[in-house]
């Protein structure tokens, strides 16, 4: 029998049994809803309806009110919140119950994964520990039944070894296998609705793919309705039935997946869909020129960066791990290089030895002509001047205390460069690069968007006026949205600047407008190398196309019966093309 089918039969002895028959249409219906929080009104007038069984996709960037509609429907609004109009379960009001009254639908009848299972689970209990609370709403007092349950309900969510997953703890499995376990909690009690938010967006885009095929397999083997939350049109199209598109709380359009994602109606949702990445390989075409230029005419000349025969061992409990496993690797000047794979496959260790963090057991390292291998920290500091790092997440990597007038001018006091006058001047430069204001200068990051963040820390890295910069991740923190501004920044600076740019990332969708040449990662090796164009278009290795076929495409899985038609995939830039 197959583990959906005892999970089935367990259930049924348990009192979860199937959806008793429908009643009307619509199982979800906010008419009408708007929530303030004080005097601010940050959801305004919305109204939608979810049918049983279906999938219903909220858009928009940070700050559209997706998940202020979510915690509506949920009733987990923070103290303060005030919230009008009307939101209708099974054909029953809910916004105007009690607490009490409301209570038994939340987790039974009503179930919920989050975006971030780190922060979605305790630490210090076991995920065992923690699956019992959730196996209590099911009003099942054999403890047996109940674990056998929870151990089933891991393996339809793909968790092969449910019994250890069951005795770990959160920080002892990986953040796909946290968000299944989060998932697995949610279907355990058989819930008609699950209110999915972001549930994918801290994931790998293998993982990403994995999670949101779950998510639609159990949706149809449980006859769940899912209501997604997300910023990402591509996948809102792949995955829901209908979609609404937000906007500063305002439903900007609604209506079926293909009539939104076919012909936009609103500026706004038109915006959406050229900031996918995924949909738009080709927009930022003119701004790679010069590099793909510079990659054609620079035969016989050396590279600017030149990473040969590199390993690196750890030794982990005991044992020796091989993160990175003879990598090599040349990138000219001018151009952007990425190191894609999926997380644990060796990127980050090979840009903490490119600058100079680590330090390579066999290889050697080279940026400018010169070798950074075997030298002294000391002796590096010269080097760090013209080799800059943008970290993953600007919420992290900026002093929290310090105004943005410190935070680009540090690098400039560190290396005493220019008089004060000349300092201040360069940090205005700076700023002015990436499309930031003087007005800024006395903000702390607290006061400061998401993009504008990772603007200042691109601004930080610039104002040293370096050859070379490492981005890690520079953009899996933002929206799509705020992602399309940062790369333009970013293509614009290399296209005026000449700069050399290492790109990591796991999102060959962004690779692929953003890069030159790629090499693919995967258990620490490169298994495969070369421009955008070979790696993109004539894919040699198994781990290249899987990453490729994970990329979000904007057409539906089929689950649904509604095929939308994959973009078609822009003609390769040839080498004589690249040479003229």
């Amino acid at each position: 029998m197959a583990p959906q089918d005892r999970l089935t039969a367990i259930s049924g002895r348990v009192g979860t049994t199937a959806p008793p028959p429908q009643r009307s249409a619509s199982l979800l219906r906010v008419d009408g809803l708007s929530v303030s929080y004080g005097p601010q009104e940050v959801v305004t007038n919305v109204g939608f309806e979810l049918g049983r069984g279906r999938s219903l996709a909220l858009i928009g960037e940070s700050g559209s009110g997706k998940s202020t509609i979510a915690r509506a429907v949920l009733r987990l609004l923070p103290g303060g919140a005030h919230a009008t109009g009307r939101v209708e379960f099974d054909g029953e009001e809910v916004l105007g119950l009690s607490e009490r009254r409301f209570r038994p639908l939340r987790g039974r009848a009503i179930g919920f994964v989050p975006q971030d299972p780190g922060n979605a689970l305790n630490p210090v209990r076991t995920i065992g520990a923690q699956a019992q609370e959730a196996a209590a709403l099911l009003d099942e007092t054999d403890k047996a039944v109940r674990k056998a349950l929870i151990l089933e309900t891991f393996v339809q969510v793909g968790l092969d070894k449910p019994q250890r997953v069951y005795d770990s703890y959160p920080h002892q499995l990986s953040g796909g296998m946290l968000q299944r376990v989060l998932i697995g909690l949610a279907v355990l009690p058989r819930p008609a609705l699950l209110v999915a938010d972001e549930p994918t967006s801290a994931l790998d885009v293998t993982i990403q793919k994995r999670i949101l095929d779950l998510l639609s397999r159990l949706q149809h083997e449980l006859h769940i309705s899912l209501l997604l939350i997300t910023h990402d049109l591509a996948i809102a199209a792949e995955r829901a039935d209908t979609l609404v598109v937000l906007k500063d709380g305002v439903i900007q359009e609604a209506g079926s997946t293909a009539s939104v994602f076919s012909a936009q109606a609103s500026a706004y949702a038109r915006k959406l869909y050229a900031d996918v990445p995924a949909l738009n390989p080709d927009r930022y075409a003119d701004l790679r020129d010069p590099g793909f230029r510079r990659l054609g005419t620079g035969a016989g000349t050396a590279p600017k960066i030149e990473v040969s025969a590199v390993t690196k061992t750890f030794t982990v409990d005991g044992k020796a791990l091989t993160a990175v496993d003879d990598v090599s690797f040349t990138v000219p000047a001018g151009t952007t290089h990425a190191l894609v794979g999926e997380s644990g496959s060796g990127k980050t260790t090979t840009i903490r030895l490119l600058l100079g963090l680590e330090a390579p057991d066999t290889g050697t390292i080279s940026v400018a002509g010169e070798r950074l291998t075997g030298r002294a920290p000391g002796a590096l500091r010269a080097v760090w001047r013209h080799l800059q790092l943008v970290y993953q997440n600007p919420f992290t990597s900026l002093d929290p205390t310090w105004k943005v007038e410190q935070l680009v001018r540090e690098p400039l006091d560190r290396f005493k460069i220019g008089t004060r006058k000349e300092r201040d001047e360069r940090v205005r430069e700076a700023l002015a690069d990436v499309g930031l204001g003087p007005h800024l200068l006395s903000r702390r990051p607290a006061a400061l968007s998401g993009g504008q963040r990772q603007r200042v820390a691109i601004a930080r890295s610039l104002v040293l006026r370096p050859d070379v910069i490492v981005l890690d991740e520079p953009t899996s923190a933002l929206d799509v949205t705020v992602q399309a501004d940062i790369v333009e920044v970013l293509l614009t600076l290399q296209a005026n600047l000449g700069l050399t740019y290492v790109f990591v990332s796991h999102d060959l969708a962004l690779v692929r407008q953003l890069a030159h040449t790629v090499s693919v990662m995967h258990r620490g090796r490169i298994v495969e190398h070369g421009t955008v164009a070979d790696i993109f278009d004539s894919p040699r290795q198994p781990y290249t196309r899987l990453l490729l076929d994970s990329i979000p495409s904007g057409v539906a899985d089929g689950a649904h019966g509604t095929h939308l038609g994959k973009p078609s995939r822009p003609r390769p830039i040839s080498n004589e093309q690249m040479i003229a």
